[in-house]
């Protein structure tokens, strides 16, 4: 347990944050800093496209019958999949879990991640759009992996990627997300542990059996009513507060960047606080960086590979700009109004978020965190199948593993990963997790420093500065 320890704090150590970061403004850099000058632009082309009638523009519409059709999915289906593993349990314990670690200005420095990690979304997004292939069968083979043999031509670096991703899925991606639902549905609804976990991962059976397309069809429904619903309830609490509201953003933009010394320690203590908890929760909340979200819009029709990075973006903007900040702000004014330190709280993740809301809305402010830390732990679950089922299909073709590994034994693995994540909470499974999720970033972040010469930006944005 200590050597897992010892490596879990190399793989996670402040170099870690350093290159999420220093790639991320390389990249904003060279894309000329695009996520904050064509902001409109590419809110306009995702969010905005949605209220558009597609009627007169033949790309844009589902064909009834398409071929293929259950490894396929639309366009925004591709979007609400990509979500769907983003928006999970992050958003809610590990925002708490940063605020008490890191202080009220953990969430600036969320902020910050967030902004930079979008074009890292971006880049990795459009490059994986641009090197999907079909199989044998007509279905999209997608991800870092592809990009990393056909554009780098390093297979090896895509093979150590793809395993990666398998073993993350068949952690961070399924026992641990499955642990965080049971748990909280099992303490708010009274359910026993083993009832609970074997409707879970009877529930997700019956979703991945029907393949990426039905995984994208629930993420579809699931995630933006999930989302919504979050957010109503999450305006109600802070609008409440609305009188401290401005007394707690001073506090977020001061804390970021409050010097002072802690007992025994040295000045600039909190600041380094803020900024570490704040970088390395935003990178998990939103998985830019990782690769990710390569394979999740990889199997979009319709679309090119600009059109989905501005998604991707999106995605990253949704998920903690929004998401987190509203799960922040909802703790922070409750504190605020009962004039309490986030240290003077006896709670910490989920319990702590659980108690703000149900200072505001009584019991059902426990029940609405149950409810969606258990649809969002959902969502991310179906999500986090497909990518490991793409990474095992990818080890299967370059005969790392048998042929019928991904169609057959995978989703066996996987469910089995599920019911034993609902039952065993085990510190050395979340580090292992956790380990597998970092060592994700560097192969991937490696090929998009080599390949950021094939990034490139939409057609339809002009560069004020140069008028091209």
């Amino acid at each position: 347990m200590k050597w897992l320890e010892q490596a879990h704090r190399m793989v996670w150590g402040p170099w870690t944050l350093g290159i999420f970061l220093g790639t991320g403004l390389f990249l904003t850099v060279k894309c000329r800093f695009f996520q904050f000058r064509g902001f409109f632009f590419w809110w306009r082309s995702t969010v905005g496209s949605l209220f558009k009638s597609q009627d007169n523009d033949p790309c844009k519409k589902t064909q009834k019958n398409p071929p293929h059709s259950r490894e396929t999915i639309s366009q925004f289906q591709s979007v609400c999949t990509a979500l769907a593993a983003t928006v999970g349990t992050g958003n809610i314990a590990g925002v708490a879990t940063a605020l008490t670690a890191g202080g009220p200005g953990a969430l600036f420095w969320m902020w910050v991640s967030a902004f930079i990690g979008m074009i890292t979304a971006y880049a990795e997004t459009s490059l994986g759009i641009r090197y999907r292939c079909r199989d044998a069968a007509g279905r999209f083979v997608c991800g870092p992996f592809l990009y990393m043999e056909r554009g780098l031509n390093v297979p090896f670096l895509g093979i150590l990627y793809s395993f990666l991703c398998l073993m993350c899925s068949l952690g961070m991606g399924s026992m641990v997300q499955a642990n965080s639902a049971v748990s909280a549905v099992s303490f708010t609804w009274k359910l026993p542990l083993w009832l609970a976990g074997l409707i879970f991962a009877i529930l997700t059976a019956a979703v991945i059996r029907g393949g990426i397309g039905r995984i994208g069809h629930v993420a579809e429904r699931m995630v933006p009513a999930a989302a919504g619903i979050y957010i109503i309830f999450s305006l109600i609490v802070i609008l409440s507060c609305l009188p401290v509201l401005p007394q707690v953003i001073k506090h977020i933009l001061s804390s970021a960047f409050e010097f002072k010394a802690a007992a025994g320690g040295t000045a600039g203590f909190a600041v380094s606080r803020s900024l570490r908890y704040g970088i390395a929760r935003g990178v998990f909340s939103n998985e830019a960086g990782l690769g990710t979200l390569a394979i999740l819009h990889g199997p979009a029709e319709h679309t090119t590979p600009h059109e989905q990075g501005m998604w991707a973006m999106f995605e990253v903007f949704f998920d903690t700009v929004i998401l987190c900040t509203l799960t922040a702000l909802v703790i922070l004014c409750i504190t605020e109004t009962g004039g309490l330190g986030l240290e003077a709280i006896p709670y910490q993740g989920s319990a702590l978020a659980a108690w703000a809301f149900k200072n505001r809305l009584g019991p059902g402010g426990e029940y609405l965190i149950s409810a969606s830390i258990a649809v969002f732990a959902f969502a991310t679950v179906i999500a986090w199948f497909y990518l490991g089922k793409q990474a095992a299909a990818y080890l299967s073709s370059r005969r790392c593993l048998p042929g019928l590994f991904a169609d057959w034994l995978y989703p066996i693995l996987f469910l089995t990963a599920v019911a034993a994540g609902s039952l065993i909470r085990s510190e050395s499974v979340w580090l292992f997790s956790d380990l597998w999720n970092g060592l994700m970033a560097f192969p991937n972040l490696t090929a998009l420093l080599f390949l950021s010469g094939e990034i490139s930006l939409p057609a339809g944005w002009r560069h004020p500065a140069s008028g091209d």
